[in-house]
């Protein structure tokens, strides 16, 4: 009987990098992998993994540490990465005119100011060195030039990427003038480069998670005082099944979504309750805080389940609602329904589709199709309301089945190209190079995009013929 290995996250107290790597380690997943992968970035960063209690559990806590001492994260709220970030000097965010505060606060030396601000009697004095930032090109450089194992480099650099691209979003300028801030980077980049380590490390063939708490209340970022999530935060989390419930704090940090979203993109994770299981391993990751009222702590369970049940589990569970808008469209341009096209993905779109069509009157026109989870269907309707002539839209909630879907990198002679895999039942059924990857490696070695395209199929087709042999 074929077993599929399924890791369930159930994040009731929400998620952060810390808690992630807590439960990785919690359920199995040997620490030596993730303190390697903090060593190959050649920081002099290291983990600090202990046993702590939170309400009572038993959990993991880690904690990563630079040159001996503890990196803090700049919370402005807490393990907020919100106010990590900077942009260039254009947008006066520039990291090189700003110094670090201990609430973590950036701000620009455009005017004169006291130092009368922020402190309150019991702040502790806080240095005013510049802090230079680094940019999410010098983020990428570092983790591909490292020693770390291919697959573990795509996942992190692409959890780097969703970060930087929340954060472009949110301040409307290029993602690569987005900078992470010294301190805060550290931070950050350890954990996901050791949790982008550990989830490789563990394996799993499915990953699930409960919808996520993201606590209440509101929190201070360098802009102003917003409510829970943060913005880079709620941003990540865009089309994930959330809730508030139990507290008034921040429950899900902007490092915690990207580790969400990149399992998403990559290991096809999706959202409800645990399937039929059997449970081997449980792991509690511990977050920094232990408040009274519930334990702080992320769980990890993972264990295995048969082909049949997996079919059965989909069968009932996993057929996905989706909402449907559509207008056809006879006098608009192109250049504009692209732009419409494009700016629909960029709010949430699952997909959308530009189909040529005869309207009245013989004229030829665009179907314009846009598929959206049920939640973002307000934003994405007065988008084409705004942005296109329609005078109405058609909606409708429709059902779809999916493959599960997961990603694989094979190494080629071009370099690693990321495979989507879709599978039915733990049955791999479909398996196709990434384009992107396959165009950015044949512009670099000047090879046809389809020769690199070919190479990375064969290379895919070795390694499932060996893994076959071995198995």
């Amino acid at each position: 009987m074929t077993m599929t290995k399924i890791a369930y996250l159930d994040c009731f107290a929400g998620l952060s990098g810390d808690m992630f790597l807590g439960a990785l380690i919690g359920a199995g997943v040997d620490r030596k992998r993730l303190e390697d992968a903090v060593t190959a970035l050649q920081l002099g960063a290291s983990l600090q993994i202990r046993t702590v209690d939170r309400s009572g559990i038993s959990s993991v806590k880690v904690d990563v540490f630079e040159g001996g001492r503890l990196a803090e994260a700049v919370p402005s709220s807490p393990d907020s990465f919100q106010d990590q970030v900077a942009v260039n000097p254009v947008y006066s965010r520039h990291p090189e005119t700003q110094h670090q505060h201990k609430t973590g606060v950036p701000h620009t030396h455009d005017t004169p100011h006291g130092h009368d601000h922020a402190h309150g009697e019991d702040s502790e004095p806080h240095p005013h060195a510049h802090e230079h930032g680094r940019s999410l090109t010098t983020i990428r450089k570092l983790i591909r030039e490292s020693k770390l194992p291919a697959p573990v480099i795509c996942t992190a650099v692409r959890a780097f990427e969703l970060l930087g691209e929340s954060e472009a979003r949110i301040h409307n300028v290029p993602v690569e003038q987005i900078h992470f801030h010294e301190v805060g980077a550290v931070d950050a980049i350890v954990d996901i480069v050791a949790a982008s380590a550990g989830i490789h490390a563990l394996g799993a063939d499915r990953w699930m998670a409960s919808p996520v708490n993201v606590g209440g209340g509101m929190v201070d970022c360098a802009h102003g005082r917003f409510p829970v999530p943060a913005p880079a935060t709620a941003d990540l989390l865009r089309g994930v099944p959330t809730y508030s419930a139990h507290v008034q704090m921040e429950l899900v940090t902007p490092t915690g979504a990207a580790l969400l979203r990149v399992l998403i993109e990559e290991k096809g994770l999706t959202f409800g309750p645990q399937p039929a299981m059997t449970v081997h391993k449980i792991g509690y990751g511990a977050g920094s805080r232990d408040p009274k009222a519930f334990p702080n702590v992320l769980r990890l369970s993972v264990g295995e389940t048969s082909a049949a049940a997996q079919s059965s589990h989909r069968n009932h569970h996993d057929s996905q609602t989706v909402t449907v808008l559509e207008t056809a469209l006879d006098d608009l341009s192109p250049q504009v329904l692209a732009h419409v096209a494009e700016m629909a993905l960029h709010r949430g779109a699952l997909d959308v589709m530009l189909t040529p069509v005869i309207m009245k009157k013989g004229r030829p026109g665009t179907l314009l199709t846009v598929l959206c989870n049920p939640g973002d269907r307000a934003e994405l309707e007065r988008l084409l309301l705004t942005e296109t002539t329609t005078l109405g839209i058609r909606i409708r909630e429709d059902k779809r089945s999916c493959l599960d879907r997961s990603f694989s990198t094979v190494e080629t002679a071009y370099g690693p190209v990321k495979m989507k895999i879709g599978s039915l039942a733990g049955e791999q059924l479909n398996a196709n190079p990434e384009f992107e990857d396959c165009r950015a490696a044949a512009a670099e070695h000047s090879v046809p995009v389809k020769q690199v395209q070919q190479a990375a199929i064969s290379a895919y087709v070795s390694q499932m013929n060996l893994q076959g042999k071995n198995g």
